[in-house]
């Protein structure tokens, strides 16, 4: 197998019938594997596979549930024949000061964001061993690191993904299971979409400061996405990669 091939490999993408998820599973199907998305909207989810081709299926799952993380594990087995593969990209968000968040919103927006992630890497985790290893991208944000303040829960969210995939990566490293991070800038996705609206002049602000002048695309991810799922990153783990065309380094 050639450093980037994934010819064979299985994958998992959550929340992947649309953007950053969408643009990964692309990649990762172009690469030569087979992947199972997964996410609430069945008609989007069934459309997203379709576009991929024969190589690609979705399963309805809510990831904050543990036996349907368990589940969705087990059924990319089914289809493909293995799971060597997953990423972690399912969210949501609420945008409000912090002090008007709801006991309601900060549970769904941790739960769906980062109990969502951890159940899934444990339900994954046998699949991995049983296989000899696995590869688990687990989709951050530039939050991690940057601070916000209209979106505090997901802030903390993806904080706890970074804190989370070096953890892993420290437990599973002698199982030959690499984990690691990508830290998505501002990327053009109906999530982001919303924070347009919501904040004047996002959009040109956004520009200013990136020095590669634009705002990314899902497809921008894709190759990162593959690396980190690919043998060429075996030697790499723990890591939280930005992938924002340099708006996190910019005085």
């Amino acid at each position: 197998m050639t450093p980037f091939d994934l010819t064979g490999r299985v994958a998992i993408v959550t929340g992947g019938n649309g953007g950053i998820g969408l643009g990964i599973a692309e990649g990762l199907v172009a690469a030569g594997a087979s992947v199972l998305l997964s996410g609430r909207n069945a008609a989007k989810g069934t459309a997203a596979a379709a576009h991929l081709g024969p190589r690609a299926a979705f399963a309805v799952a809510d990831v904050a549930r543990k036996a349907e993380c368990e589940r969705l594990a087990a059924e990319a087995v089914t289809r493909f024949g293995g799971l060597d593969i997953l990423v972690n990209n399912a969210g949501t968000s609420v945008r409000k000061p912090p002090q008007d968040y709801t006991e309601e919103e900060w549970h769904r927006i941790l739960d769906t964001n980062l109990t969502g992630a951890f159940l899934l890497c444990q339900a994954a985790y046998p699949h991995f061993v049983r296989a000899g290893g696995g590869k688990i991208v687990n989709i951050a944000s530039l939050n991690a690191i940057l601070g916000a303040p209209h979106n505090v829960p997901y802030a903390a969210s993806k904080g706890g993904i970074a804190a989370m995939t070096r953890g892993l990566a420290t437990a599973w490293a002698d199982e030959n299971i690499q984990v690691n991070a990508i830290l998505p800038g501002w990327i053009e996705t109906e999530m982001t979409a919303g924070a347009k609206a919501h904040v004047p002049g996002l959009q040109e602000a956004v520009v200013a400061r990136t020095p590669a002048g634009r705002w990314g695309q899902p497809r921008d991810l894709a190759g990162l996405a593959v690396f980190l799922a690919a043998p060429a990153s075996d030697w790499i783990t723990g890591t939280a990669i930005p992938a924002d065309g340099g708006y996190s380094i910019r005085a």
